[in-house]
């Protein structure tokens, strides 16, 4: 009975990408593709001129297509996401030769008698397991798919992570999009592993996500899931920031 409930528990929590989504607080926005908020000039003495500058958008959402990552990759965010960005600037890519190309961490899983992982691989240093879920899979992160990115738009990847948040919304304002990790509900991760990878010791959040950023507006932002399969998902922006900085405020995007 212990080691059913042990092997229960481990599947619940190498989700990963497969993790179960929360709805978001609205899901209406596929609409619209950007507003501009104007205002009346006041009235001027006619001697003095004034140049005023234009308001900065009100809403911004660029309209990148949507990729399910399921039913092929089941944890295969991140290639689906990149997918979609990639696809967005031109390139005709699939997620599943995405998927063939990442770089991989093959050191095995290995699962002490209590369910908890004692062994694993680096997701710095390529995907760590399974992508199509026919064995346990987790993740990959920044570095190994901006090498891949590379490939296809040689000179002109951008990876934002570890910059402002505000640095990222300015590759929305110039239109392009961004692979952003985040978790399954986009809330700070509440899920928290360790385990050991040769001589290191790997902390990792098992509800990790990643998705693309698509749009913005004061209080909130735009996401493709692929998970949820949610086109231009609205998400308080301040909730969303939190998870993104606890994930290492990872973000990738082009020129």
């Amino acid at each position: 009975m212990k080691k059913t409930l042990a092997i229960g528990i481990l599947m619940f929590i190498l989700a990963g990408c497969s993790a179960k989504q929360i709805p978001s607080e609205n899901q209406g926005a596929s609409g619209a593709r950007e507003q501009t908020e104007t205002t009346k000039s006041e009235e001027k003495p006619l001697n003095t001129l004034q140049l005023s500058e234009p308001s900065p958008p009100k809403k911004v959402i660029l309209d990148v297509p949507l990729i399910s990552q399921n039913p092929e990759l089941k944890y295969g965010c991140e290639v689906t996401s990149l997918a979609m960005v990639l696809q967005y600037a031109g390139i005709k890519v699939s997620k599943t030769e995405l998927a063939s190309k990442i770089k991989k961490d093959n050191d095995p899983l290995v699962v002490g008698k209590s369910g908890d992982i004692k062994h694993w691989g680096n997701p710095k240093d390529g995907f760590v397991g399974d992508m199509t879920g026919k064995k346990k899979g987790y993740a990959v992160y920044v570095q190994p798919l901006q090498e891949l990115m590379e490939h296809y738009l040689p000179g002109r990847t951008v990876n934002l992570t570890g910059k402002p948040f505000d640095d990222v919304l300015s590759q929305i304002k110039k239109g392009k999009p961004v692979v952003v990790w985040t978790t399954g509900d986009y809330k700070a991760p509440n899920r928290v592993e360790s385990w050991q990878h040769g001589d290191e010791q790997i902390k990792a959040t098992l509800d990790l996500h990643a998705v693309v950023l698509v749009g913005f507006e004061p209080q909130f932002i735009y996401l493709n899931d692929p998970l949820a399969v949610k086109k231009d998902n609205k998400v308080n922006r301040q909730t969303f920031i939190q998870s993104w900085n606890a994930l290492g405020k990872q973000a990738l995007s082009y020129r």
